[in-house]
């Protein structure tokens, strides 16, 4: 067959490719499914095995290097002669704010640092998780509607929380967060996609023989948003000023510091 005929036997081949391409590109539908953390009788042993490999996936996963990424620009604002108080709305065990406990001291930033969750088996793994670090105080609040005065916080942290609620409630828990920050705040969550969700079924198999693990790392990409998404929820909730953007490793964050509005606050009255 002459050369000259060679591209056009491939073009189909490359139209393939080209479909292929564009499906991947496309988020899967987002799942409602009920993770496996979500349910009220797990086992303890299981919970804590399962909390632990959240911890590491939060570690090398980007998820902690998000959050931190963030923190000296929304604690500038605040004067370094008292503590900044940071709120973390879902917890879990505590990873993250453990690991702001060790960059405050790093930076010498006194950091006084409320965990909270609305699970009482959480909280209990994540007082033992926490035990030696005074620092860190333990509350249980349900992100949804948390029992604090506008304001009462310097900066808000919401990291692998959102995708557990619907539109509705992942709405009004961005409200809730944009309602307590006086400072600004910072989520992070997974992205939804299906390459994501490849690399959270594969890994989460390999790394671990959690059953909770393994069955909720790869939902928990289904069931999180796009960063068009998202953009879209914080409208609803009416956040202004906030910014999205895609991370590494399948993650996303929405931040906001301190509005012009906001600039003139007063520098009392942290919870």
């Amino acid at each position: 067959m002459p050369a000259s005929l060679q591209p056009v036997r491939s073009l189909p081949r490359l139209a393939r490719l080209s479909r292929l391409g564009r499906r991947l590109a496309t988020p899967p539908p987002r799942r409602e499914a009920t993770e496996l953390l979500d349910r009220p009788d797990l086992d303890p042993a299981e919970l804590a095995a399962n909390l632990a490999d959240i911890r590491r996936f939060n570690r090398f996963g980007a998820g902690t290097a998000a959050v931190i990424r963030h923190l000296p620009a929304l604690l500038a604002p605040i004067p370094t002669d008292r503590a900044a108080v940071v709120l973390d709305l879902g917890t879990g065990s505590g990873d993250i704010p453990l690991a702001l406990a060790a960059w405050g001291r790093r930076h010498g930033r006194p950091l006084r640092l409320i965990a909270s969750d609305a699970s009482a088996p959480v909280l209990a793994v994540a007082a033992r998780h926490l035990a030696a670090h005074p620092e860190i105080e333990l509350a249980r609040y349900d992100a949804r509607a948390v029992p604090l005065p506008d304001r009462s916080v310097d900066v808000v942290l919401c990291s692998l929380t959102l995708h557990h609620f619907p539109p509705a409630e992942a709405a009004t828990i961005l409200t809730e967060i944009d309602r307590l920050a006086r400072y600004g705040f910072v989520l992070n969550d997974l992205r939804r996609g299906r390459a994501g969700y490849a690399a959270a079924w594969l890994s989460s198999h390999l790394a671990t023989r959690n059953r909770l693990t393994r069955h909720d790392a790869p939902l928990s990409v289904l069931r999180a948003y796009t960063p068009a998404e998202l953009e879209a929820l914080l409208t609803r909730a009416g956040v202004g000023g906030a910014v999205v953007a895609r991370r590494p490793l399948f993650r996303m964050t929405a931040t906001r510091g301190l509005r012009t509005e906001d600039s003139g606050l007063s520098d009392e009255g942290t919870a």
